[in-house]
């Protein structure tokens, strides 16, 4: 009953709003349309439940008249059949095989004479010690046969039976007639003298059984106790002439060989009968009547079905009514809550743009600052080295702050979407897989992993380190959420976002085909407020210390800036689900294809400096007095521009120039990637290195790189800067792509 309140909820859409189960005016409608639907349902659920069973008890009291009728029908038969063989004892008494054959014609006429009065009756014969026929009813003279193979012949012979023995179904051997034999020993002072013979017809069986009124489903069968079939009314092509002992019919009379009733799928038709059965007395023969189940479900459902075509208009027409009138209360209701819905996805939307749009731009001057101090700490201990341990340490903790606080900048970057993405063809599985002994490392022990990764997983277009980086983001907060230990599972499979789902997370989801990596915890869980707050940049409810705040945030702007989508499923006290969504990759897309070797860190080149001239481009004056110092301490001759009408004037002047090292955004109306389209244009040898600390601008797009851009990220060190210049110089120049339009 539950389950179809449940269901009668979903049907008029009272779900939808739980304003609507407030509405005093609606619970009698409600209750109303839930009565006119429940109540008949009841009473005909019933009605079926008694007449199912009082269709079936009809059946099986049908079935066990017939049985009954049959019974006494073969018993009556057996017992000719008995007479019969009597009388040949009598005849043949003291008389020899000699004297038979002798005359031959006047026993046959004596055996022809019963077996035409009796139709049940075949013929009658005489079969000496040798196995070979003396005298029949029907066949005169008789020829030379030999019946020494016959079952009816070995088992006398070998006293295998004590009395009478009744055989399976045999072909004639003169004619072409079938029949199944009950056969008595002949004994001569003590000694076997061969078999007397009543062959059966089995069809007198099978016509007999076709009179019964039963219906064309029914059947009845004449069988012996090993499984050997005599006679089977209806008849069915293939159907086995003995039953194997694994079969459920031959099992039940195992059990019970005198009388039985059961149901189980039929050995000769497939089809799922009622069986009853009795044993004949003094033979080892089975009567048997059957149903066919199905045949009594159908007249069932056909009884039900007669008054289904009153009762189903009169419940829908009770029904729709109510329907209708609750609909129009509904109306109203439904569009003040899809109004609300909406206005509250777009406040929150305004929200996180308008917070991405702050963070970023405070990134960008932040990238600025922190590429001078830590550039300059990084110069500084290089040239103090050892000589003053305690300017050292201070100095290198004074490094370390400031990449924690490039870091963060990072991550502010990745939530206002603003950071710069290597985008490459990704497959997530193999990602997760070669996460796993980083993984295991960062939680610790006291946190099982358990991946479960799908088959057939489609590849998708994103920055491989900014996935391992969002991974381990989300494993580092379930950690966190079970401080007694608990299961973190890893979950990757294809998954496809119908209309449905994207009208629901209010327009933020283009529907299409995805790949989804979910993330799930046994921990605490998050409550409704922590939910609504969770993407938040500096949002954190870790204590003071154990946390910034920005993991999440920067998972959400990562998963935003691929084009993706993040939801979040959570309940206290039960853990947590984070799933996110990813485009799946078209095969026409030219994009490399990730390999798996980047998180090797590779060997520092053994040589970082030169003797090339470079030509600096950089606006802020700290940052370019420090680029032009890092680099000329390597031995670089570095000539310096603070925009790109001096750094264009210096070209004209400065005959050789190796590389062209420019900040993106310049002043003066030009901005770098228009700086080295012109320079290449006038210098097509000149290679090109870009630095950036924000990315709205002409070398990144959709927040992804060109592909004929060399970048380095603000803030660098000028180890990092003097690598980055050493490996674009000593790599041989690819000719420059079009500029994007």
């Amino acid at each position: 009953m539950r389950r179809l309140y449940r269901l009668l909820i979903q049907i008029t859409g009272l779900a939808r709003d739980p304003s609507v189960h407030a509405g005093g005016a609606e619970r009698p409608l409600r209750a109303l349309m839930t009565a006119s639907v429940v109540l008949p349902i009841v009473v005909f659920t019933i009605a079926s439940w008694i007449s199912y069973h009082q269709h079936f008890d009809d059946a099986r009291d049908r079935l066990q008249r017939n049985l009954n009728r049959i019974t006494e029908h073969a018993i009556k038969v057996f017992e000719t059949f008995e007479l019969s063989s009597r009388y040949l004892d009598e005849l043949l008494n003291k008389v020899s095989d000699e004297d038979i054959r002798r005359d031959e014609a006047e026993y046959s006429k004596k055996l022809k004479g019963v077996a035409v009065n009796l139709a049940q009756l075949r013929d009658l014969w005489i079969v000496d010690a040798e196995g070979h026929p003396v005298v029949s009813g029907t066949i005169y003279p008789m020829p030379r046969l030999e019946l020494s193979d016959r079952d009816y012949f070995r088992v006398h012979k070998n006293n295998e039976v004590q009395d009478v023995f009744v055989s399976g179904v045999l072909d004639a051997r003169v004619g072409s007639s079938k029949f199944f034999v009950i056969s008595r020993k002949r004994e001569v002072e003590g000694r076997f003298a061969g078999v007397t013979i009543v062959s059966i017809a089995p069809e007198y069986f099978t016509d007999y059984y076709s009179t019964l009124p039963v219906s064309e489903n029914n059947s009845a069968a004449l069988l012996r106790l090993d499984g050997t079939v005599l006679a089977r009314y209806q008849d069915v092509a293939r159907a086995p002439s003995k039953l194997p002992q694994t079969a459920p019919f031959m099992q039940a009379v195992r059990a019970n060989p005198n009388v039985g009733l059961f149901t189980s799928r039929s050995s000769f038709d497939g089809v799922e009968r009622t069986f009853f059965y009795r044993k004949l007395p003094r033979y080892d023969v089975v009567i048997t009547a059957s149903f066919a189940t199905d045949s009594v479900v159908r007249a069932w459902i056909g009884a039900m079905s007669r008054h289904l075509i009153f009762g189903i208009p009169a419940v829908m027409t009770m029904f729709g009514l109510g329907m209708m009138a609750l609909r129009r209360t509904q109306r109203l209701q439904e569009e003040v809550a899809r109004r609300e819905s909406t206005e509250q996805a777009l406040r929150q939307a305004q929200k996180m743009e308008a917070v991405g749009r702050l963070s970023g731009g405070i990134a960008h001057d932040f990238n600025n600052m922190l590429t001078v101090i830590l550039g300059n700490i990084d110069m500084a201990l290089q040239r103090i080295g050892g000589e003053n341990p305690r300017i050292y340490r201070l100095l290198d903790s004074a490094r370390q702050a400031s990449q924690r606080a490039a870091t963060l900048v990072q991550r502010l970057l990745t939530f206002s979407r603003q950071h710069p993405q290597e985008v490459k063809a990704v497959d997530i599985n193999r990602l997760v897989q070669s996460m796993s002994e980083l993984l295991r490392r960062t939680i610790g022990e006291t946190v099982t992993i358990e991946t479960v990764l799908g088959g057939g997983l489609w590849k998708i277009a994103v920055d491989p380190n900014q996935l391992e980086n969002a991974i381990i983001n989300l494993a580092v907060n379930a950690r966190d959420a079970m401080p007694d230990g608990g299961r973190l599972t890893i979950e990757t499979t294809n998954s496809f976002l119908d209309e449905a789902y994207a009208a629901g997370a209010g327009g933020e989801v283009v529907p299409g085909q995805y790949v989804m990596l979910a993330v799930s915890d046994t921990g605490s869980g998050m409550s409704r407020h922590v939910l609504e707050r969770a993407f938040e940049p500096f949002f954190t409810t870790k204590p003071s210390g154990m946390g910034t705040g920005l993991g999440l945030s920067m998972v959400y702007g990562f998963s935003k800036q691929s084009g993706g989508h993040i939801k979040i499923y959570s309940e206290v006290g039960e853990g947590t689900t984070i799933k996110l969504y990813f485009p799946r990759l078209s095969e026409q897309r030219d994009i490399p294809a990730w390999s798996g070797d980047e998180r090797t860190p590779a060997r520092p080149a053994p040589q970082i400096g030169g003797t090339e001239t470079i030509l600096l481009v950089e606006d802020d004056e700290d940052v370019n007095r420090f680029a032009c110092e890092a680099l000329q301490d390597r031995g670089y001759r570095v000539l310096t521009a603070s925009d790109g009408p001096n750094a264009l004037r210096i070209l004209e002047t400065e005959p050789r120039i190796d590389l062209l090292f420019t900040d993106v955004v310049l002043p003066s109306g030009m901005n770098g990637r228009q700086l080295a389209d012109e320079v290449r244009a006038r210098r097509p040898e000149i290679k090109v290195l870009y630095a950036t600390g924000y990315t709205r601008n002409a070398i990144i797009h959709h927040g992804r790189l060109d592909a004929d851009v060399e970048l380095l990220t603000k803030p660098f060190t000028s180890d990092a800067l003097t690598r980055k210049v050493r490996q674009i110089l000593d790599t041989a120049r690819t000719p420059p792509s079009p500029p994007p339009a």
